[in-house]
């Protein structure tokens, strides 16, 4: 019965996937060596170019009278608003108002939102304009920092 149905392992070793034909082995071995001989020979040369390329910018790049060179510098926002809280140890919220137009009625509104801020020396007051910017996270919610005062709340 196995061998009927024409099974890998019956007499003939045919295959009826194949069409019950064995594939000539010389004209297999030639389309393997002639599949693998472009790939073989195209790998290479990609990856022997691609090394010196990496290597040729930062030799240009480097200055030859000894000047170190600039590095890059990821472009960080500044916000300029007022502190509405200081009441945080090394922290104070600050409280910035922008104007927006308004989608429908086309006129600007006044949009606030508030930050925490990194201030390391608890010198900044309550009503105090002063400028915040965007630095790695230091807590929960605090991923700013103050950088310099603009303006001294008026004091009474």
């Amino acid at each position: 019965m196995n061998a009927s149905k024409g099974q890998a392992g019956g007499p003939k070793g045919s295959n009826p996937k194949a069409g019950g034909k064995k594939p000539d082995a010389p004209k297999a071995e030639a389309q393997k060596a002639k599949a693998e001989a472009p790939k073989a020979a195209a790998k290479p040369a990609p990856k022997a170019e691609a090394k010196p390329a990496p290597k040729a910018p930062a030799a240009a790049a480097a200055p030859s009278d000894g000047a170190v060179p600039a590095e890059r510098k990821a472009f960080k926002r500044t916000l300029v608003g007022r502190v509405k809280s200081d009441k945080m140890d090394k922290t104070v919220v600050v409280e910035v108002v922008r104007s927006k137009m308004d989608p429908v009625y086309k006129k600007y509104v006044r949009v606030r939102k508030s930050y925490k801020a990194h201030d390391e020396e608890n010198a900044y007051k309550i009503g105090d304009r002063v400028e915040i910017i965007e630095h790695r996270p230091l807590s929960k919610l605090k991923r700013w920092k103050v950088i310099n005062l603009v303006e001294r709340a008026v004091q009474e």
